[in-house]
């Protein structure tokens, strides 16, 4: 099973949309997929003793991320970096044997120039640092409103073709690190 992260816990997101498309692809491509959607964090989880203690509603989460084969994450770019939410979601898991060994994909996306270069690399250094399998391919989409047609999907088709690419891929990652 493939786990995907939508990276922000913002209503009406693109990063919503992006997440979604990627779920699709994965599953066009016969993969088991679990979209993690942070708007359905429990609100307990961000009361000061929920790093002590989780609340038992984190646990479908918890259970998502130690049950992956492979995660991937779709996150915006907000100040130059990933959202702070995604960043609470990631210090929330156990550790360390959420992330270690994991195989771990990126998507960023902006409205800006870089289309979330930046904190797909942040984001890239925190995986490593929980001893993460980084996938050697990334997607970046800039310009992000203007690239989503009414439905939430790619209306570039050389942009729908490489976020087919990236997952398919990714997914063949996940099983050849499966089998070591």
């Amino acid at each position: 099973m493939i786990v995907v992260i939508s990276g922000t816990n913002r209503t009406g997101s693109n990063t919503l949309k992006v997440a979604k498309l990627a779920r699709g692809a994965l599953e066009a491509a016969g993969e088991n997929v679990v979209l993690i959607d942070l708007r359905e964090m429990p609100a307990r989880l961000f009361t000061p003793d929920a790093y002590g203690t989780k609340p038992a509603e984190f646990e479908p989460f918890q259970k998502a991320i130690l049950e992956a084969d492979g995660i991937l994450t779709v996150t915006p770019e907000y100040n130059g970096s990933y959202p702070g939410v995604l960043k609470y979601f990631i210090d929330m898991l156990r550790f360390p044997e959420s992330l270690v060994d994991m195989p771990a994909a990126f998507i960023g996306l902006a409205s800006g120039e870089w289309g979330g270069l930046r904190p797909v690399e942040q984001l890239e250094m925190v995986f490593h640092y929980r001893h993460a399998h980084l996938y050697g391919r990334r997607l970046f989409l800039k310009g992000i409103s203007k690239l989503l047609d009414e439905e939430g999907r790619l209306a570039d088709p050389e942009l729908a073709r490489r976020l087919d690419e990236l997952v398919t891929g990714f997914a063949v990652f996940c099983r050849k690190l499966r089998l070591t």
